[in-house]
């Protein structure tokens, strides 16, 4: 086996005491070390030698810090996006909203999207790269998640399409929307999360209230005055919320689906309206 193979499983077995994927957080941390690719790294690791980062690396992984934080990005859909604290790091399961709303629409493009709790840019610039013809705008409440969209935006070449403003969900928006995204907090208050996210996190970002369902309550009662005829709202949830959420937004006028992640959890509620 190889320096870096060596060095890799070392890492990995260290990591299993703190990560689920150990052996990816390894690979991605060594690539990083490198400058190379993690596809680059595991086509031909024994091309390189253990750089001394690698270690300073690993052991603020073994310290709880999430990968992509040390890394400076996160591979989201088809696009990268740099993330740092913050910001929300975008998770696979989101992904599970851009496909609800890619079903929805079919052929058709929607021309507006606006990303509410939008982080680093998340799902608007998902949706961005996905519909070349559509424009959007991402709220978010921290400066700091937006400063790295606006970033982001501009790397991916989107900037001429997206705008981000600071607000307070959606007061202060004006105009209709033929898409909106949103990833809120929905995290009950007390409830036990992983080191790797209630230390570095924003905890802005993640809890609700008591019962998780306070930025739904809300949010949706507003949706109704945004959302243009043929349209759509998806909405992330916690995988126990499909019931609870529904029916605020069945209260509020709106026919409602349910999607579920790959992992075979609820994540998505896709809104439309009646009639």
């Amino acid at each position: 086996m190889s320096e870096v193979g060596l060095a890799l499983r070392a890492a990995a077995t260290r990591l299993a005491a703190v990560s689920e994927t150990p052996r990816l957080d390894a690979e991605l941390l060594m690539a990083h070390a490198l400058g190379v690719e993690r596809a680059a790294l595991l086509l031909d690791p024994s091309r390189y030698a253990v750089p001394e980062a690698f270690a300073t690396l690993v052991e603020r992984r073994l310290a709880h810090e999430p990968v992509a934080y040390i890394v400076g990005y996160r591979d989201f859909w088809t696009i990268r996006l740099a993330v740092g604290p913050g910001a929300l790091i975008p998770r696979p399961d989101s992904e599970t909203l851009i496909e609800a709303a890619l079903d929805h629409f079919g052929a058709r493009s929607p021309h507006h999207v606006l990303d509410l709790g939008t982080g680093p840019g998340t799902l608007l610039l998902a949706a961005l790269a996905e519909w070349p013809a559509a424009t959007g705008l991402g709220i978010d409440a921290s400066e700091a998640a937006l400063t790295l969209a606006r970033a982001n935006a501009e790397a991916l070449g989107l900037a001429a399409r997206a705008a981000f403003r600071v607000g307070d969900w959606m007061a202060g928006v004006a105009g209709s929307f033929d898409l909106i995204l949103c990833n809120p907090p929905y995290i009950a208050d007390g409830e036990a999360l992983m080191p790797d996210v209630v230390r570095y996190e924003p905890a802005s970002a993640l809890f609700a209230g008591v019962d998780g369902l306070d930025d739904y309550r809300r949010i949706i009662p507003m949706l109704p005055d945004y959302l243009a005829p043929g349209g759509a709202a998806v909405l992330e949830i916690g995988s126990t919320q499909h019931m609870l959420v529904a029916e605020l937004a069945e209260a509020a006028g709106f026919a409602v689906r349910c999607r579920r992640d790959l992992g075979g959890r609820d994540r998505a509620l896709l809104l439309t309206r009646v009639g």
